[in-house]
């Protein structure tokens, strides 16, 4: 099911009557394709979540349009919309068994949708197979972990066969192994199914691990839309740069002179088509080369080894992130006696802003 939303804008009112209202979506328009999962990523009070209940039907736009395939859903009420939605805290009927928590949906179905029994326990037992909990269908929440909690609450929303499923931060309750656990059988089911999911989160690795595009978002805007590797590599500003990356991508103050990019006194890079100017720099972990005759000069500060890499903990005078960290071959990992390391600089993990935040294209000589 395609989803498309137009204009979409939500404004709450200020408690505090003299200041303006406040917008947490802005003005958002995107086409969600039929069959695909899109991670909305941004941090905590970004609009994703305002982004999803809007979808839902929980809250009603201030202004724009919402279209499931050809039909305007704005106005329809959440249950009229075919969605299915799992929150972050589960949200399961504690006195109820699985079994009774998954058909809850479906003994709320009325009229010509109402289903005889048999479909009712022919779809759960489905819908428990499908998230591999069909031996747990007896059980009461409290008698599970949360990684199985969060399955049977997967299982309740997809059981009505919904147009669209929508995933509210569902694995932050979660350890991290169980984390990568559930979000990995999350990818599985979706591929299984074709149902066009929305997943929400605020942490990256997630929605660059399962997504087929991510939607980053900042003030309830839309800062990049783009498959998770595009945007990593491709970012279209210094906040998406900044977002996007573990370790998070190391940030300099800069200037351009005469075609050169000088970091404090270093001058590590010839660049072509960007002004003299000052400008912020961003440099990925992974961006740095150990030489001995290396153009960046940085102190040494600590050596964190990580079994095939190293990560190298340095400083600098230009930084503006702290501490800086570069990711490096662990045979060419500086000994502990050393103070100083120097590196040169691959162009291709390079990225200029204006002092707006803005990526400023060079070609790099």
């Amino acid at each position: 099911m395609k989803v498309v939303l137009q204009n979409l804008t939500k404004t709450f009112p200020n408690r505090n009557k003299k200041l303006p209202d406040v917008t947490a979506v802005n003005d958002f328009t995107f086409e969600i394709p039929d069959g695909q999962l899109i991670g909305l990523l941004g941090p905590s009070g970004c609009g994703k979540s305002t982004t999803l209940n809007l979808i839902c039907g929980l809250e009603k736009p201030t202004s724009g349009k919402i279209f499931f395939g050809e039909d305007d859903v704005t106005d329809l009420p959440p249950e009229n919309r075919g969605v299915g939605l799992v929150f972050q805290n589960y949200a399961l009927y504690p006195h109820m068994t699985v079994r009774q928590n998954i058909m809850f949906p479906l003994q709320n179905f009325k009229g010509k949708d109402k289903l005889p029994k048999e479909e009712m326990l022919r779809r759960v037992e489905e819908a428990a197979r499908l998230v591999q909990i069909e031996q747990l269908l007896d059980r009461k929440p409290s008698e599970m972990s949360g990684g199985q909690q969060q399955r049977v609450a997967i299982a309740r929303a997809l059981v009505k066969m919904p147009r669209v499923l929508l995933l509210d931060e569902p694995l932050s309750n979660l350890d991290a192994r169980l984390r990568l656990q559930t979000r990995e059988e999350i990818r599985r089911i979706q591929r299984n199914t074709g149902i066009t999911t929305i997943f929400v989160t605020h942490d990256q690795e997630e929605a660059m691990s399962i997504s087929d595009l991510i939607v980053v978002m900042k003030d309830g805007i839309i800062q990049q839309i783009d498959k998770p590797q595009n945007v990593y590599d491709d970012p279209r500003n210094l906040f998406v740069a900044k977002f996007l990356g573990t370790p998070p991508i190391n940030v300099y103050k800069g200037q351009v002179r005469s075609g050169w990019l000088w970091l404090g006194e270093d001058k590590v890079l010839h660049v072509s088509g960007v002004e003299d100017q000052e400008l912020w720099v961003g440099v990925r972990p992974e961006g740095y080369i150990p030489r001995e005759d290396g153009p960046l000069h940085c102190a040494l500060k600590a050596v964190e080894v990580m079994g095939r890499d190293t990560s190298v903990v340095i400083s600098h005078a230009a930084a503006v992130s702290d501490p800086l960290r570069a990711i490096i071959s662990s045979e060419l990992a500086p000994g502990p006696e050393a103070r100083e390391i120097r590196f040169a600089l691959k162009p291709n993990k390079v990225y200029l802003f204006d002092l707006d935040e803005q990526r400023l294209p060079f070609t790099a000589e």
